[in-house]
């Protein structure tokens, strides 16, 4: 297997003249493509209180510790200066030592595609949305409920193509469970790098999988090994496993992904009651404890590596333990997530979740939920944006399509007002004058296309056509709009050289067995 930290770029992509990394016809992008954070992110906490749970975050570091289960990982930190006793997992950590490692931390970077226009800038006011990743099933509305396949995921992918408003896959949006996990990933990344140009993930499931994935961008750009290095052209995300662990796979991940410059964002799952204290404050420690440990491994395997601060603190239903998302408590948690990575200068990652079980009102309000409070609390880089259902169990077609009418409408209101002298419109208001209308008038039709957001399923009609027109649902309309965009989709243009080279490296890592399943 060729090591992607030291494969150069192939002789065939050289006589292409692919060495650049750009496409030979980029797609043009909508106006969604950069958004930003226009207003003030909210406080949910005083400047006291986030002290608070910054101090007690340190002081469970210092005094529980937290256990890594790596043993090189558990190296790098002894000699870095934490408190590593022999024959243990845990590990203490001194607050200086991690308030020093995290200064290293870029607050701002890019992340890039093979195709430039699709590059996604994270940190700093940035706001880029991921489609839903790694559910075990997928629905749709005629289909129902049913266990991933590759079928599946391929139209998923093709779907987040289609739609600018996702600037990229979060991971797999459905997990293929009719292949087998030895190859899943070669399969799976090579469809993600052919039907899509933006930017893609790699989930951190031992070293043969992060250097395969590594190797498989490098391929799709066009580069080379040292290009891939200054340049960050894939993101993993690295869950501790809470309460107060990071496991052998998410720290090889670390090793193999930072080591690279590559981006990992780390991200505790702390709910509330199960895996973190059952109050909110009590869940934010926890989670502030674990990102900060896994983000200041990230720099001391490589400083100034790119890194993302993850937050996923909900609460969980106490008469059942299932996972609650959308509430109140989770929001509370996304806006004090904000205020924690402002603090510390690093890129905030936070999501976009519901818990309900269809398309209907619960699916809408919990992700209502959930966008207003990563709005407000100044997110960066949002998983699981479009299609997420279930709590996390269910990929579903229709619900991506309702997401993605959700998306444009936080973009829409996120679009600056124009108040210059055409914004203003007084030649229109001189020309229609009192008692007068719009309709027709020359400042109207020259943005008769423009004037408004144009919604993908909302119905502006009166009661009277949409019952002529059937009485359509949401979930109905939903189920049209997804068959009728996949039917439309267009694969984007890869150059003959780059394919013959991906597919002859699939092929051989197939040959050679894959990666291993017993990590």
């Amino acid at each position: 297997m060729s090591d992607a930290s030291t494969a150069p770029a192939s002789p065939a992509r050289r006589r292409a003249g692919r060495g650049s990394g750009t496409p030979r016809a980029a797609p043009a992008t909508s106006r969604y493509r950069r958004l930003q954070h226009r207003f003030p992110p909210t406080p949910v906490v005083s400047e006291d209180e986030l002290e608070a749970i910054h101090d007690a975050s340190l002081t469970i570091l210092e005094e529980m510790g937290m256990d890594f289960m790596h043993a090189g990982a558990r190296e790098i930190l002894r000699k870095a200066g934490a408190d590593v006793k022999p024959g243990s997992e845990r590990v203490r950590f001194d607050r200086g030592l991690i308030l020093e490692a995290i200064k290293t931390c870029p607050s701002e970077f890019t992340l890039h595609a093979r195709n430039p226009e699709r590059n996604i800038r994270i940190g700093g006011k940035n706001l880029a949305f991921a489609q839903v990743a790694s559910p075990p099933n997928c629905s749709d509305m005629v289909g129902g409920r049913r266990a991933g396949n590759q079928a599946d995921f391929r139209n998923m992918v093709k779907l987040a193509q289609r739609y600018d408003i996702v600037h990229c896959t979060g991971g797999y949006p459905v997990e293929p469970v009719d292949l087998h996990a030895s190859v899943r990933h070669l399969d799976c990344l090579s469809d993600i790098a052919k039907l899509t140009d933006k930017p893609f993930h790699a989930y951190s499931l031992g070293k043969e999988r992060n250097q395969d994935s590594l190797e498989i961008v490098r391929i799709a750009r066009g580069i080379s090994a040292e290009q891939l290095e200054r340049e960050p052209s894939l993101f993993s995300i690295i869950n501790s496993s809470s309460p107060l662990r990071l496991d052998t796979p998410m720290l090889q991940g670390i090793i193999e992904m930072s080591s690279r410059n590559q981006i990992i964002m780390l991200t505790p799952f702390t709910l509330a009651g199960a895996m973190a204290p059952v109050t909110i404050a009590g869940a934010l420690a926890q989670q502030n404890a674990e990102a900060l440990a896994g983000i200041a491994f990230t720099q001391l395997v490589r400083p100034g590596a790119p890194v993302v601060y993850g937050g996923f603190t909900s609460n969980v239903d106490m008469k059942t333990g299932a996972p609650a998302f959308g509430t109140p408590e989770y929001m509370k948690a996304v806006l004090a997530g904000g205020q924690l990575c402002r603090k510390y200068g690093i890129p905030y990652r936070t999501s976009n979740v519901c818990a309900a079980n269809t398309v209907d009102a619960q699916a809408a309000y919990e992700s209502v939920f959930s966008l207003w409070a990563l709005t407000q609390a100044g997110g960066n880089f949002i998983m699981h944006a479009a299609g997420w259902m279930e709590g996390g169990l269910t990929c579903s077609f229709e619900k991506f399509i309702l997401d993605c009418d959700l998306l444009q409408m936080v973009a829409e209101f996120l679009t600056p007002l124009d108040v210059s002298p055409a914004g203003l419109g007084l030649d229109a208001v001189r020309e229609v004058g009192p008692g007068g209308h719009y309709f027709g008038t020359a400042h109207t039709l020259e943005r008769f296309e423009t004037a408004f957001y144009s919604p993908i399923l909302s119905d502006w009609r009166n009661f009277e056509t949409w019952q002529e027109a059937g009485s359509p649902t949401a979930f109905q309309k939903a189920h049209t709009i997804w068959q009728r965009e996949l039917a439309a989709y267009e694969r984007p243009a890869m150059e003959a050289a780059i394919e013959e080279e991906l597919d002859a490296f699939v092929e051989r890592r197939k040959r050679e067995g894959g990666s291993p399943t017993d990590f």
